[in-house]
């Protein structure tokens, strides 16, 4: 459920703190929430609003019913990108939730990067495998994908709860799945609660999930299964199978950084070539990570992130040497178009095909689908290059 504090013109002049007040006693009072999460626009971080204080004082004054909570965070659309608001409410629950108590828990925290309902969902099918209890948040699984029933739910039964959340401060370990969504809310874990934490990919491909898979057993003390093993070796297999037609494609990504770098990381364990990477996410951590990974099997590889990295530059790129593949969200399709290359959607957002969001690009499986993906996209436009010849060939 999404709410608004409706600025107005006077609202900009005076600031947005009675607007707020009056948003947060209707909503407790239609929607009856747990939790509201309070985030800001660039209209308010521009005429300076102190959201912090607005929500105290709501909790103060009685604007806020006992028991229920108000969290924040500042996300003005002019510093970063949307995964900089993503990170930055991540941490916020971290701040208003997690607790230290006299009893330790045996669980694992999973940071969740930016990724889809059915990569959280795979996520924790894994460690589930693995006989480990995980808290993972944010969670979207069975809240933004969960079925229609015939009967209206205000709040879906999925997700994380407000004690799961209170008790990430006694687990064990955390687990910080892309650096720019979740490692800032896993440090001011470790600074607020003393609990240890490790930053990884998003566990896109095999060498990720690998990485996932053992830091998982290696916080826990639990053996990798054999169920687990099995589908590693059919996604190895499917490389091996599909070597043939994948091998020194060449491959443009665009897209959020922590899905590029495991993205880029995979498509390298398929000797496929990824030559032009963009991402509007601005950060040194990108770089690094790209020149580490391409330095020396794709030397003429051209990355760039931030401001000056946009869709208009990679087009450029595509103009000046073509590729064979596009990987990223629904706006690639112009360039696809333009050029006739085929395009696989992955990232945020894919606004023009319906069911994505229903299955994952995570792990061992998710790899498998990621390949199928790729190879039908090839091979589709061959087939349809080979027609075009026969029907010239014949007239």
């Amino acid at each position: 459920m999404a709410a608004t504090s409706s600025f107005t013109e006077g609202t900009s002049v005076f600031g947005g703190q009675a607007n707020l007040l009056q948003a947060i006693e209707t909503i407790f009072t239609v929607y009856n929430p747990d939790v509201i999460a309070v985030h800001t626009t660039c209209l308010s971080e521009t005429i300076g609003d102190d959201v912090n204080q607005i929500c105290q004082k709501a909790r103060t004054e009685g604007y806020v019913p006992e028991g229920k909570f108000v969290i924040h965070c500042n996300t003005p659309s002019y510093v970063g990108s949307h995964v900089t608001g993503y990170a930055n409410m991540v941490t916020s629950m971290v701040k208003h939730f997690a607790t230290v108590s006299t009893t330790p828990k045996n669980q694992i925290n999973l940071v969740a990067g930016w990724c889809e309902p059915s990569d959280m969902r795979e996520m924790k099918r894994i460690s589930t495998q693995m006989g480990i209890k995980t808290v993972m948040f944010p969670d979207t699984s069975d809240v933004l994908d969960t079925p229609l029933t015939g009967k209206h739910e205000f709040y879906p039964s999925g997700g994380v709860t407000i004690p799961e959340l209170v008790s990430t401060g006694d687990s064990k370990f955390t687990l910080a799945l892309g650096s720019y969504s979740s490692e800032d809310a896993a440090t001011l874990l470790e600074t607020k609660c003393k609990v240890k934490f490790s930053v990884l990919d998003l566990p896109i491909g095999l060498q990720a999930t690998d990485k996932y898979v053992m830091a998982l057993s290696r916080a826990s003390k639990m053996p990798v299964p054999d169920s687990i093993t099995a589908d590693r070796g059919r996604l190895v297999d499917m490389i091996a199978d599909m070597h043939q037609y994948l091998y020194n494609k060449r491959v443009a990504l665009f897209g959020d950084p922590d899905t590029l770098v495991p993205l880029t990381e995979f498509l390298l364990s398929m000797d496929m070539k990824p030559v032009y990477i963009v991402s509007g996410t601005p950060g040194k951590k990108f770089e690094t990570a790209m020149t580490n990974l391409l330095l020396k099997k794709v030397p003429e590889a051209k990355f760039k992130n931030g401001q000056r990295a946009d869709m208009f530059l990679l087009h450029q790129w595509i103009k000046q040497e073509p590729v064979d593949l596009l990987i990223g969200n629904s706006y690639g399709k112009y360039i696809a178009r333009d050029e006739n290359i085929p395009l696989v959607r992955v990232g945020f957002p894919i606004l023009d095909r319906i069911g994505h969001s229903h299955f994952p690009i995570v792990g061992y499986q998710g790899g498998m689908g990621l390949i199928i993906k790729i190879l039908n996209a090839i091979l589709d436009k061959e087939d349809r290059e080979c027609a075009e010849e026969k029907v010239e060939l014949t007239m």
